[in-house]
């Protein structure tokens, strides 16, 4: 009787694996006009990108769904059931696959996304922050400046002026 020997690999990133194990080896002018993949997940900041084959993580669709999901509604209050529902899993199951797959909880990807949604709108001085805190999800102003000092290390208000500062060149 043998006995083998098995070795954990490191999940890899699609700039490792490649186009030919997204698509089968298939070359890219024979992909399906809709399948648009590699411009799909070029598009996630590389902070963000998920492990495409990380060993008890999201499929490669399920992973595109969840991402579509919650970049159209990171905004609003989001439940784990409705998040594991777009993927067809249970919660418990897809909190552990979410997280294989971006290395974080949903609920940190969901404040990053409010995060980074509401940096973007602090540089319009028209906005109060009570304002970008609604629109960005947040359920306060209190709970957006106590998560952007804990997460970014500024208050919203040191963020606006950090920006106004680099756009007047200083």
């Amino acid at each position: 009787m043998r006995s083998r020997i098995i070795v954990a690999k490191e999940p890899k990133t699609f700039s490792e694996i490649g186009p030919r194990l997204l698509w089968g080896g298939r070359q890219e002018s024979e992909l399906p006009r809709d399948h648009d993949l590699p411009a799909w997940f070029l598009e996630i900041p590389a902070e963000r990108r998920p492990q495409l084959n990380a060993k008890g993580g999201l499929s490669i669709g399920a992973t595109r769904q969840i991402l579509q999901f919650l970049n159209e509604s990171f905004s609003r209050k989001l439940s784990l059931a409705e998040m594991a529902a777009v993927c067809g899993l249970s919660p418990y199951h897809f909190v552990r696959a979410f997280s294989k797959t971006f290395g974080v909880s949903p609920h940190q990807y969901v404040l990053g996304l409010r995060l980074d949604f509401a940096e973007r709108l602090l540089a319009d001085r028209r906005l109060s922050i009570t304002d970008i805190a609604d629109l960005s999800g947040f359920s306060s102003q209190s709970h957006f400046t106590t998560t952007m000092k804990r997460y970014r290390q500024v208050t919203p208000l040191q963020a606006r002026a950090r920006q106004t500062r680099a756009r007047s060149g200083e």
